[in-house]
């Protein structure tokens, strides 16, 4: 069996032969057809991860494929993965066959292609999420998106109008300027954020979601506190059963059309490739593996 592994951090994951896994209780084996690679798993690769995976380990905490062995699943069904360790302290999902916990697996309907079902998890349930539970965005609301070209930010422009809210992307050039806004959805973090805030109407609410432009920003603490604007930080892993609870819903819509995430895929062995590509400014979408 094939399977990306890294020996040492920030060194490129290595194509190797590894042993079949074997398949014990409370466990599921996948044959992927499709692997994730996003941020976290650049975060893990890079030693930033609070609680690493021991080295060498097998990157990937998101994926989709056909079940092979299962307690709880027809040998055969669609699935897609996502968690419960994967890639963060277990090894992941950059493998041909996966050995996944039974709670990291949720069914693939039959209208959601294989990429997309390893890639909808983390966008769209951060969008719905970000949009829903924590900045609980009501209808004629204005909401400003940062990132909107990502992932994560055209899921959030979409979400925000299909809930009767009006979707504002910021212009990368200049988001300090046009139009205010209730709600910001920020995707990017750094000097956008910081400039994104002045357009929030006092009272209004910002989501903070990625830091792909930076981790910090300097705030007139004065003036902010007089805009009296909340901030409010998005945390996928302890709003996970939300974000699971949402999804039956998001694959619908992805199903049916009403949402679209565009995927690149690349060739397993070109992990570091598909990680490389992700920090490119401008990249559409998500990147994913396929064996």
């Amino acid at each position: 069996m094939k399977a990306m592994r890294v020996h040492g951090w920030n060194q490129p994951p290595r194509l190797e032969d590894v042993p079949e896994p074997v398949r014990t209780p409370g466990r599921t084996l996948v044959r992927m057809a499709a692997a994730t690679v996003g941020h976290i798993d650049r975060t893990v690769w890079g030693g930033q991860f609070m609680n690493p995976p021991a080295l060498p380990y097998v990157p990937g905490v998101e994926a989709a494929g056909t079940v092979l062995e299962s307690d709880v699943l027809a040998p055969g069904e669609r699935v897609w993965i996502r968690g419960a360790g994967l890639g963060t302290r277990l090894d992941g999902t950059w493998r041909e066959i996966i050995d996944a916990p039974d709670a990291a697996i949720g069914r693939l309907p039959e209208g959601v292609p294989m990429s997309l079902g390893s890639a909808f998890f983390s966008p769209s349930t951060s969008a719905w999420v970000a949009l829903h539970e924590v900045a609980r965005v009501r209808a004629g609301e204005r909401v400003l998106v940062s990132g909107a070209s990502g992932a994560v930010g055209s899921l959030a422009m979409q979400l925000a109008g299909d809930a009767g809210a009006q979707a504002i992307a910021v212009q990368s050039g200049d988001p300090a300027s046009g139009p205010k806004a209730d709600v910001l959805i920020d995707t990017v973090g750094g000097a956008v954020l910081a400039a994104a805030l002045e357009r929030i109407e006092a009272g209004g609410r910002a989501v903070l979601v990625g830091y792909t432009a930076g981790n910090d920003i300097t705030l007139d603490i004065a003036r902010f506190l007089q805009r009296d604007v909340s901030l409010l930080p998005l945390n996928m892993f302890r709003r996970d059963a939300a974000g699971r609870a949402a999804a039956p819903e998001l694959l619908a819509r992805l199903a049916e059309g009403r949402l679209q995430l565009q995927v690149t895929e690349f060739a397993l062995a070109d992990a570091a490739r598909a990680m490389q590509w992700i920090t490119q400014r401008g990249h559409r979408g998500r990147a994913v593996l396929v064996p």
